[in-house]
């Protein structure tokens, strides 16, 4: 398991209260938050238990999902449904897009 893996369960964690948030004002941006969190824990997951092609394809969807989340968040703080966002939530973020880039490329 990558050590990532507990840092994105942390991040859905702290996610949850600003997911409420953002709710409040935009379900749908909400609703594809969630799903963008749930798929970079689930694909980190999914691919430490893999080998090789899927491994890689796993850990690529995981990457493309932290993206989203990231762009995410930073687009409901763009439109005023949450407050500047906490600094260790985007450390925590660019962790784990920076340790998938290094892996995969």
């Amino acid at each position: 398991m990558l050590r990532i893996q507990p840092v994105s369960i942390e991040i859905a964690r702290q996610l949850g209260p600003l997911l409420d948030r953002i709710a409040r004002s935009d379900p749908d941006h909400a609703r594809q938050l969630r799903r963008a969190i749930k798929g970079v824990v689930h694909n980190l997951a999914e691919g430490s238990g893999s080998r090789a092609g899927r491994r890689r394809n796993a850990y690529d969807i995981a990457l493309g999902e932290a993206r989203e989340t990231l762009a995410g968040l930073q687009v409901a703080e763009a439109m005023g449904y949450v407050p500047k966002l906490d600094a260790r939530l985007l450390e925590r973020m660019n962790h784990v897009i920076g340790t998938l880039v290094r892996i995969l490329y």
